[in-house]
């Protein structure tokens, strides 16, 4: 019996609408206006305006437009309009023998009509056509048809939804054809579509790397994309770079590849890992290919309660292909099986890593009992197994002693370590903070540009007080025969290199010519003089600028308090120092001497070796 008449209208409908798809000959935003209309103008419009015209019928469309060298998707809003004859014909009647020129008046009229589409939850784009009514033209029929051929299309893209709007209350759904309808179109007409290209890959297997390569090929100037997914409905993940490891092939794994553009691209997928390479035969590779599954499975066997207070054994299984087989429950020897379960593609579900994952649940069993499993793959000659809880329980308790005896070991050569650590926390944490103890470093003590016999007696006096507290300590006075044989800068460095190995501190020997020269120093420097006034002819005065030029490097890191202080010898009122010297430790001797050894001797941590590195002065 033939179909009924209504079967083959709907087919004939579908395969119509499948194939709808043309070529349209026109490059950019046009307007068509058929028999009775004329000075046709397209314009872009913001808003629906409000028509003159009524509108009779709307049938919008998707061409192929031609855009350079290729072709793209493009919009065709078709408008039937509907223009009334009546009062015209009475015009006509009543006017007589008029002449020929006022009835061309009377039969001209100016009108517009306005189209607008949009994308869901998009804002709509609008296009008005103005264009003049020939009433004369339009002879007997009242009907007459515009045409917007969209080229440049706002949001749509393939497979979209297209809303378009002829008055403020009229819409009707369009959607756009899919890629793989245009693709297909392509192949036909044989035109150049952007977003159908995909790329050729091609893959290598590297014996001495033991890698897969994928080479691609292909027209595009883009470089494509590509993620890789185990089973072809498996989550696709991108890989870091274009080689695979060859231990995580499987025989399922699959290769989707495609060009990255603005609009949605065609995907190309591959699963070739059944197939064969070169230099290697397909049984070879077919057994590579299962020890390399068998590698990345991974089982797990736990006792679980249930609600009803019954015990049942939880059975997990992860593997990068879905397997299809039996699970069987058995006591230990296995030589009868109790209770089996099936593995079929509908149980498996992929985890974040791409591996696929099944369990599966033996209730109501006895815990006192050793419980294992066998399982028997389906294409695979022997049974994977078996696998006990007993044995489980046993590694989880192995693990467990191997774990607290490692702890033991660690916190046993941490306290050993840390001893002396945690003694002088112990010790410092009623001071208000972590110090370190007792430790007395290396002290370089420099005399002031402007030193007489007054300033050099009292230099010489608290370098032989620190000699004495059992501090190491190099002054410029007493290290003028190394100075004149050396140089002062190199002397200056060697001791600064020292005391970055033993620690310690520069001590500045502070007077008000001192405090000029600082501040002329750094007046000269902040405007980028090249040399320093010649005022001062001492021995001292390079290794006084030397200092200054480290301080200055030292606070630009916040760390110029750290390895420098100044000490005064006079007691008078002298004015603020200069803004190079601000914020480093200042001590007035003789009477805070004891301040001054407590500062040298208890230092803080973050007070270590700064990383000296003489760069010269700039």
């Amino acid at each position: 019996m033939s179909p009924p008449e209504w079967i083959w209208g709907i087919l004939l409908a579908l395969h119509g609408s499948a194939w709808a798809l043309e070529v349209s000959k026109y490059d950019r935003d046009t307007v068509i206006c058929s028999q009775g209309l004329s000075d046709c103008i397209l314009k872009n419009e913001f808003f629906k305006a409000n028509n003159n015209v009524a509108f009779q019928k709307l049938k919008p469309g998707f061409k192929l437009c031609k855009d350079r060298k290729a072709y793209v998707l493009c919009l065709e809003i078709e408008l039937e309009l509907h223009i009334p004859l009546d009062s015209v014909r009475e015009d006509e009647v009543q006017s007589g023998d008029d002449d020929e020129a006022d009835r061309d008046e009377t039969t001209a009229e100016q009108a517009s009509v306005t189209a607008c589409y949009q994308i869901p939850r998009g804002l709509s784009t609008c296009k008005k056509v103005e264009f003049t009514i020939n009433h004369t033209a339009l002879a007997q029929q009242n009907q007459t048809k515009v045409s917007i051929v969209i080229t440049q299309s706002n949001g749509i893209n393939y497979g979209n939804q297209i809303i378009i709007l002829t008055t403020l209350t009229t819409a009707e759904d369009i959607f756009a054809p899919s890629l793989n309808e245009v693709c297909s179109f392509k192949r036909q007409k044989h035109i150049h579509v952007p977003e159908c290209q995909v790329p050729r890959v091609n893959f290598v297997l590297n014996l001495t790397t033991n890698q897969v390569e994928l080479q691609f090929s292909g027209r595009s100037k883009t470089s494509p994309a590509l993620c890789l997914q185990y089973e072809k409905n498996g989550i696709c993940q991108e890989p870091s770079q274009n080689t695979i490891p060859f231990y995580s092939v499987a025989p399922c794994l699959c290769i989707q590849a495609w060009y990255k553009t603005d609009q949605v691209s065609r995907r190309i997928e591959k699963c070739p890992f059944n197939g064969c390479f070169p230099k290697i035969s397909n049984q070879t590779l077919r057994h590579h290919l299962q020890q390399n599954m068998w590698n990345n499975v991974t089982v797990d066997m736990r006792l679980s309660k249930m609600t009803n207070g019954d015990m049942m054994l939880l059975w997990n299984i992860s593997a990068p292909c879905r397997l299809e087989g039996e699970v069987h429950l058995c006591h230990k020897n296995c030589k009868e099986r109790k209770d089996s379960r099936l593995l079929s593609n509908d149980t498996w579900k992929q985890n974040i890593k791409g591996l696929w994952v099944n369990e599966v649940a033996f209730e109501s069993i006895d815990e006192q009992i050793s419980h294992c499993v066998m399982v028997r793959i389906q294409g695979l000659d022997h049974e994977f197994g078996k696998i006990c809880t007993n044995d489980a329980g046993r590694w989880h308790w192995s693990l467990l002693v191997v774990g607290v005896l490692l702890l033991v070991c660690l916190t046993a050569l941490m306290i050993c370590v840390l001893h002396d650590y945690v003694k002088k926390w112990a010790w410092s944490w009623p001071h208000g903070g972590f110090v370190k103890i007792g430790r007395k470093g290396h002290l370089v003590l420099l005399s002031p540009p402007d030193v007489d016999d007054g300033v050099a007696e009292s230099v010489h006096q608290l370098g032989s007080l620190l000699c004495s507290q059992g501090f190491s300590v190099s002054v410029d006075q007493f290290s003028r025969k190394e100075q004149c044989s050396q140089g002062p800068l190199l002397w200056f460095h060697s001791q600064m290199l020292k005391l970055d190995r033993m620690g310690g501190r520069v001590v500045l020997v502070v007077t008000p010519k001192a405090s000029q020269r600082a501040e002329e120093w750094s007046r000269l420097n902040r405007d980028g003089a090249a040399k320093m006034t010649q005022q001062f002819l001492s021995p001292y005065s390079d290794l006084f600028t030397a200092s200054l030029c480290l301080i200055h490097k030292h606070k630009s890191l916040g760390k110029a308090a750290e390895r420098f202080l100044l000490v005064k010898f006079d007691s008078s009122n002298q004015k603020s120092l200069p803004e190079l010297l601000r914020g480093l430790p200042l001590f007035q001797l003789p009477s805070q001497t004891q301040s001054l050894l407590t500062e040298l001797t208890v230092v803080e941590t973050n007070m270590g070796p700064g990383g000296w590195m003489w760069r010269g002065c700039r």
